[in-house]
């Protein structure tokens, strides 16, 4: 049994609002966005997203479709893919997991137990198993188990049942799309809509899939270039938990690049592996950072880690991560906002239903007047009308 989850009034004007956004108010008030941001947050003008081609002439801020406009959609799906570009997304996200056969495909993790019917598949029945990924036990199904033709017998569906009840409407619609099938999806797109699909790229689990013979990131480089998205200015960004995976992408492909940090007390799994010692507090530190920006262009931080929650679950001080990435010329997207009460800082909530809408934009207010250069948001459109209220005050 799933929970409902009560559709409000306020979830039907922040969809019928984004429609607005999607269809020129985004781009009508962009045009002024780098100037107005560099006047609010004391940033140089030069550091703005400018006119022409790389990362540098998106929308500021830039809103980033985490894995799809995932909270309408199942995540990962080519439906929640152009959902999200429906909804005037500037960037949608792909998380990359190997098959069996070597193939690319777009999942979260590659433990497809919750967002995959493969359970209800007796073939497969066999292949569930338990499994170490970066210190953490799993026990379930698992891509690097299935050929690329099994896993297209399974269906997508909906990965937070209870909190999501809607999306369930959409469970099965869609299969596992591959890398490739989500470039040719957004090639034709571009085409289509007149502008380029940007997309921004994440290898999973890098070093334990190289452990397995699977290493991600040959596999991802070679499809860049087969698709001309591997030089500087391409509409693509690339990033990692793992700032080996990042360093290596730097040596086969010219695309911009981001280190992903969690937890301030957490350490990257391939540090962990290799036995140095930093934690993400070191890499966020001014020497830390300086050392990113010496092969990366960006960090997708946690948004704990630009502004800090209490005990209870409140926003407090903004710390100095902004500041520091952008001395290093680092921009910064981090993740990830979500419309709710669940998901939302304590001060933010409404009501005592988890799965309700909550204050969306207080908390994004508070966020984007960080100066930070983007945000991955489950709500697309809920980002996009926080980003106008920014750029117009």
């Amino acid at each position: 049994m799933t929970q409902g989850v009560p559709r409000t009034p306020a979830r039907r004007t922040v969809l019928g609002a984004a429609g607005a956004a999607a269809f020129g108010v985004s781009a009508g008030l962009a045009a002024g966005a780098g100037t107005a941001q560099a006047a609010e947050t004391g940033r140089p003008h030069g550091r703005g997203h400018g006119h022409g081609r790389g990362f540098r002439s998106l929308p500021a801020p830039t809103v980033i479709a985490h894995r799809g406009a995932s909270g309408y959609r199942p995540e990962h799906t080519l439906g929640s893919y152009r959902h999200a570009l429906d909804l005037g997304a500037h960037v949608i996200e792909q998380d990359l997991v190997p098959t069996k056969d070597g193939h690319l495909v777009c999942r979260h993790e590659n433990d497809i137990t919750g967002t995959t019917d493969v359970a209800d598949h007796p073939e497969f029945a066999a292949r569930k198993t338990t499994k170490t990924v970066d210190g953490v036990s799993y026990t379930g199904w698992f891509t690097e188990d299935f050929t690329l033709a099994e896993l297209k017998t399974l269906r997508a569906k909906e990965r937070i049942p209870g909190t999501r009840q809607e999306n369930t409407l959409y469970d099965g619609r869609w299969t596992v799309p591959t890398f490739e099938e989500v470039l040719r999806w957004a090639d034709e797109e571009g085409r289509r809509r007149g502008r380029e699909v940007w997309l921004h790229v994440e290898t999973k689990h890098p070093t334990y899939f190289r452990s397995l013979g699977l290493g991600l990131e040959e596999r991802l480089a070679k499809l860049l270039r087969r698709y001309g998205r591997h030089r500087a200015d391409s509409a693509v960004f690339l990033q990692s938990f793992e700032p080996s995976s990042v360093q290596r992408l730097a040596k086969l492909v010219d695309s911009p690049l981001v280190v992903l940090l969690s937890g301030a007390n957490t350490r990257p799994w391939d540090f962990v592996e290799s036995g140095d010692p930093r934690t993400v507090a070191d890499l966020v530190t001014p020497a830390g950072l300086r050392w990113i920006a010496s092969y990366a262009q960006g960090i997708g931080p946690t948004l704990d880690l630009v502004i800090p929650k209490d005990a209870a679950g409140r926003l407090t001080t903004p710390t100095t991560l902004v500041r520091d990435a952008h001395a290093e010329d680092l921009i910064l997207h981090p993740y990830t906002q979500r419309n709710e009460n669940a998901f939302l800082p304590a001060d933010f909530r409404e009501g005592t239903d988890p799965a309700a809408y909550g204050d969306a934009f207080g908390a994004l207010r508070r966020y984007l007047d960080t100066g930070i250069d983007g945000i991955f948001s489950d709500n697309p459109d809920t980002a996009l009308l926080a980003a106008e209220d920014f750029r117009a005050r």
